[in-house]
């Protein structure tokens, strides 16, 4: 299968139903851009928790937060290291031990300091989300916006 053909049935074809239904343009590009900040969370199991309550309290689309949420759950175990990194030079911290290739080193270093060095690295990896998240939600709001509006079929014109 071809990833333009997961990305039309999977995406694509769900968002074009939920306009025709009558979800607004502009809660859909926010509910996808929330969905997409929040599945992007370098703390596994607690996006889509987050998600359903950013799509309770603002009243959003909640098949289209998660949907967002869950097509980006690749993009969060790929961009985890990333976020790490960028959580250090904010803290000014120095680097953490914690890579791909280090993790069966890490335990076997002990279970206490396992869990110390994991601390650690989640929290910075959690500061840099907090830095970046409001930016990508906001960059990905206005390019879903106008493109959503565009795919909104025009009224019928009065007469």
């Amino acid at each position: 299968m071809r990833i333009q053909d997961f990305l039309q049935r999977r995406l694509v074809v769900p968002l074009l139903a939920l306009l025709r239904q009558g979800v607004t343009p502009k809660k859909l590009a926010l509910s996808l851009s929330l969905g997409i900040a929040f599945g992007l969370m370098p703390v596994f199991g607690i996006a889509t928790a987050l998600c359903a309550l950013a799509a309770v309290l603002l009243r959003l689309n909640m098949p289209a937060i998660q949907l967002a949420n869950y097509l980006v759950t690749p993009l969060q175990l790929i961009l985890l290291i990333p976020q790490l990194r960028f959580g250090e030079i904010l803290a000014n911290a120095p680097r953490s031990p914690v890579t791909l290739e280090s993790a069966s080193a890490l335990v076997a270093g002990g279970a206490v300091n396992a869990v110390h060095v994991l601390a650690t690295a989640i929290g910075h990896a959690m500061l840099g989300w907090i830095v970046i998240a409001p930016i990508l939600t906001l960059a990905l709001y206005y390019i879903f916006d106008p493109a959503l509006r565009h795919l909104v079929p025009a009224p019928p014109p009065v007469q």
